[in-house]
């Protein structure tokens, strides 16, 4: 227990003190840090200095808006991608290669905070508890956030994690 505590000293101290208030403070001034970079669970584990990072890693991207993907959304947003559209839509220094090779529990933060996606949220979240089929739920959500740009994780969340999310968004458009 002793070595559990001093590991999670050792990791808050990797942050500088005005960012020390907080695990989810920590997290973000990491992501921050080392944006566009995977980075994996563990190492976050251990400069939030707790065990429910994660939960935090949530709050940051869902309450938050900030464009955090997991290795499981990256890869799927890649493998859903037309052939025929750009072939590195997040910039030359994060190939597809990159994005496939993330384990689901290694992140990566894409891009700058996002204030409407509490709003969309919760649009999603009231979308979502509907008993409706993926495509319908994945329309209703679009249809709610015209002209707004949403990510693939509020998609997947919308589809309950159903695997053939990206089909029916082709579907659609």
């Amino acid at each position: 227990v002793p070595a559990v505590h001093t590991l999670r000293e050792l990791g808050k101290a990797l942050v500088p003190a005005a960012y020390q208030r907080s695990a989810r403070d920590r997290i973000l001034h990491y992501f921050q840090r080392y944006r566009r970079a995977v980075i994996a669970g563990d190492e976050l584990g251990v400069v939030s200095g707790i065990s429910e990072y994660a939960r935090r890693i949530r709050e940051l991207r869902v309450q938050f808006g900030w464009p955090i993907l997991s290795g499981e959304t990256a890869r799927q947003m890649v493998e859903s991608e037309d052939a025929e559209s750009d072939p590195e839509p997040w910039g030359p220094d994060l190939p597809r290669d990159l994005l496939l090779g993330m384990r689901p529990d290694e992140y990566i933060l894409i891009g700058d905070q996002d204030r409407d996606a509490a709003h969309r949220w919760n649009t999603a979240n009231a979308i979502r508890r509907e008993q409706l089929p993926v495509r319908d739920r994945l329309l209703a959500f679009l249809r709610e956030n015209v002209g707004q740009p949403v990510t693939g994780e509020e998609l997947r969340y919308v589809a309950k994690g159903a695997s053939e999310w990206g089909r029916r968004t082709r579907e659609l458009r």
